[in-house]
C-alpha cells in the first residue's frame, strides 16, 4: 500500500489530503471520503486503508477548509455549508487532484454533503452514505445539545484538540451553532431526489443524532438503484463499532454494480 499526503490550494486556503493506493488497483475509480462535523482525515484511522485493501481500489480522503490538517477559517460556516461543499469546495478538489470519474463516501454530515456532490456530478458513479442526516429530527437537536454541553468540559475538548489544534473551537462552533441555530431547522436534503447514479444508504439502529427515517429517506428520494441497510445494535460510528459488516456490505454494493 502507498500512502502519500499532499496539501493543495484552493481560493479560500490550504486543503489537507491523504491518498491510500494498492499495490494492485482492480478498480480505477477512487472512492472519495467525507468526514463529519467533528472529524478530520487522520480521525478515520484504519477505515482508509481497511477500504482500499477490501476494494483493491485508491482512497482519497481530505480535510475540509477549518479542520484537522487543512487551514483554518475565520468565520463559522453559512446555513448553506452542506450544500456549499458540492458546489463551492468539491469541485476546486477534483479538479486540483485531476479526478474523473469516482465514487464517493460520506460519513454523518459528510454522507450528506455526498449527495450534494452527486446531485451536480455525473462523474460520480456512486454513493456510499454512514450515517447521513437528511433533515433535522428532535432527536438530532437533543444529541447535539448533549454533545454540546460534553464539549464544555475541558477533558472531552482537549480530546478534539488532539486532531484540530487551535482550529477546536471552531470545529465545535461549527457544528453545534449552525445546526442549532433555529433557521436550520427546516433543512432538508431536498436534492437526493436528483441521484440517478446508485447509493447504498448504511445507518445504525441506535443513532444518537437520528432515526433511520434519515437512510430510508435517501433510498426512496433517489431515482437510481438504491439499498438501505440498516446496522443492528449500531451507534453513530458503524465504520469503527462494526468495521468488518461496514466494508463487507461496501465490498458487495460495489461488486453488484460490476
Amino acid at each position: 500500500m502507498n500512502i502519500t499526503t499532499q496539501y493543495i490550494d484552493l481560493n479560500s486556503g490550504k486543503v489537507f489530503v491523504k491518498i491510500w493506493t494498492p499495490e494492485s488497483i482492480e478498480n480505477k475509480a477512487p472512492i472519495v471520503l467525507l468526514h463529519d462535523s467533528l472529524g478530520s482525515v487522520n480521525q478515520w484511522k484504519d477505515f482508509p486503508l481497511q477500504l482500499a485493501t477490501k476494494l483493491s481500489r485508491q482512497v482519497i480522503a481530505y480535510d475540509r477548509l477549518g479542520f484537522g490538517s487543512s487551514d483554518a477559517r475565520e468565520q463559522l460556516p453559512s446555513l448553506n455549508f452542506i450544500e456549499e461543499e458540492g458546489l463551492v469546495y468539491f469541485p476546486q478538489i477534483k479538479a486540483k487532484l485531476g479526478l474523473t470519474e469516482y465514487l464517493v463516501l460520506g460519513h454523518s454530515v459528510g454522507g450528506a454533503m455526498a449527495i450534494n456532490i452527486a446531485a451536480q456530478d455525473k462523474e460520480c458513479l456512486s454513493i456510499i452514505t454512514i450515517a447521513a442526516q437528511a433533515f433535522v429530527e428532535d432527536l438530532t437537536i437533543s444529541g447535539i445539545e448533549q454533545a454540546k454541553s460534553v464539549f464544555q468540559q475541558p477533558q472531552h475538548f482537549e480530546k478534539l484538540v488532539k486532531w484540530h489544534g487551535d482550529k477546536t473551537r471552531w470545529v465545535i462552533d461549527a457544528w453545534t451553532e449552525v445546526w442549532l441555530n433555529p433557521e436550520f431547522r427546516t433543512w432538508q436534503l431536498t436534492v437526493a431526489s436528483k441521484i440517478t447514479c446508485p447509493v447504498l444508504a448504511l445507518h445504525g439502529e441506535k443513532d444518537e443524532y437520528g432515526s433511520v427515517a434519515f437512510p430510508s429517506y435517501i433510498v426512496e428520494q433517489s431515482t437510481g438503484q438504491a439499498q438501505l441497510n440498516i446496522i443492528q445494535s449500531c451507534g453513530h460510528m458503524p465504520h469503527k463499532t462494526h468495521t468488518k459488516q461496514v466494508l463487507l456490505a461496501i465490498d458487495d454494493f460495489i461488486n453488484d454494480l460490476s
